[in-house]
């Protein structure tokens, strides 16, 4: 591994969340990990309104609040 990649790890702590976001032209998919790679939950979807932000931005929370 070189410096870069390992500076990057050393950032992940036990109370990073990770998020992943598959982006399409009407729809999104995304994705929540915790800092060991395991899943929080199911997989969300919203629409690309400012409604579908607002729920992900909600769903973004709940996470937050649940874990």
């Amino acid at each position: 591994m070189n410096c870069k990649q390992n500076e990057r790890i050393n950032q992940v702590k036990e109370s990073t969340l990770v998020v992943g976001i598959d982006i399409g032209s009407t729809t999104h998919y995304a994705r929540a990990f915790d800092w060991r790679g395991i899943e929080l939950g199911k997989v969300f979807k919203f629409s690309n309104s400012r409604e579908g932000f607002d729920s992900f931005k909600n769903w973004m929370q709940w996470l937050l609040n649940k874990n």
